[in-house]
């Protein structure tokens, strides 16, 4: 069975570039973006800064690059420290760049269900003493939006500003993960400028549910942005013309946001049906908010794990999900799958936990 043959549900990063997206880089006009003359990303970066409610913006190669360049410019002062929650994708998926790389230490805060840090949990790791040197100095808040381990869950407006005020009233700065940003701004049906007018600084991924086949965007001040462009070099991410894949981010921007709606109502119906089968473990309501979907098998029910269940599903089935620990699975929707592809994968479920009853 070739790849093409799979319905893969893995990530919403195995998209593939739709035909407009490929027709636009086709067309592209193009320059040396390490000296500035790449039209194309220069447009890029216009649209994203403007829609993201900030001064300037700058196109990099991955989201892991964009994080890293935002915490390296915010914790340039040598002994810095961040907060982040225990569960984000900065601390558990990013290889700790932030400390191999910028020698900046990660204190961690428990993350809740609903993808927030309790507000009085960031307030008592905030160092308050700035002159003791038994410790680091506290620089930054790293929040995520939506948040990747907790099954896409949205931060509220609200939420955010609340931890934008504390962070005001410290004297430290706010950084917004936002690497699925649009699917959080789709669902609560607000202006993404809004979710992070009170941050310093944002990243937003251009190649999950949007599709591009890469890149990121950083948002923040023209001065920001200036320093951001020196870490992008050092970091080995200056490209040159780039401007062939900006071009799918501009479709990306201007064209997908209006197709995650439908991603969020697959993933509602794919959590509806999974709910109904016994030895599955899912509260449709309550786990899933936009297009990613977790769910737990009960091992007094069904007598294969997650790793069974999924090599299953692809040799059996044509099916690809992903596996997140011995009785978890994770499965996230995308403009490439559709409404009868939900319910295939719900009807092959159903024989692969039937068949598998204790």
């Amino acid at each position: 069975m070739s790849s093409t043959s799979f319905i893969d549900l893995r990530s919403d990063t195995v998209t593939k570039p739709t035909a407009e997206m490929r027709q636009a880089m086709f067309e592209a006009e193009v320059g040396d973006d390490v000296y500035g003359d790449d039209p194309t990303v220069l447009k890029l970066q216009d649209m994203a800064a403007k829609l993201l409610g900030k001064q300037a913006a700058l196109f990099v190669p991955s989201g892991t690059m964009a994080n890293l360049i935002c915490v390296l410019n915010h914790c340039s002062q040598f002994g810095s420290e961040m907060i982040l929650g225990d569960e984000s994708h900065i601390h558990l998926f990013e290889q700790g760049g932030c400390s191999t790389l910028g020698r900046v230490h990660l204190r961690t805060v428990p993350t809740q269900q609903d993808g927030t840090l309790r507000i009085q949990d960031i307030e008592q790791r905030i160092r308050t003493v700035k002159d003791d040197a038994h410790f680091p100095r506290t620089k930054l808040v790293c929040l995520e939006n939506t948040h990747n381990r907790m099954g896409g869950k949205v931060l509220t407006v609200e939420y955010i500003q609340s931890v934008g005020q504390l962070c005001q009233q410290y004297g430290i700065k706010l950084h917004m993960d936002g690497a699925r940003l649009m699917n959080a701004a789709v669902e609560l049906d607000v202006d993404p400028a809004v979710l992070v007018e009170c941050c310093d600084s944002v990243s937003l991924c251009l190649s999950k549910g949007l599709a591009a086949p890469m890149g990121s965007l950083i948002a923040g001040t023209e001065e920001f942005i200036r320093e951001a462009r020196r870490l992008r070099k050092v970091l080995g991410g200056g490209l040159r013309q780039v401007g062939i894949v900006a071009a799918a981010g501009i479709v990306a921007l201007t064209q997908m946001p209006k197709l995650l709606k439908l991603d969020h109502q697959h993933a509602k119906l794919l959590a509806q049906g999974l709910a109904k089968l016994p030895g599955c473990k899912i509260d449709p309501e309550k786990d899933v908010q936009t297009n990613i979907v977790f769910f737990e098998i009960d091992s007094q029910k069904i007598q294969i794990d997650a790793s069974a269940v999924a090599q299953s599903l692809e040799v059996e089935h044509g099916i690809l999900i992903g596996v997140s620990g011995k009785w978890k699975c994770r499965l996230l929707t995308h403009y490439m799958i559709t409404k009868e592809n939900v319910e295939y994968v719900l009807e092959q479920m159903k024989t692969v936990f039937e068949k598998n009853r204790i």
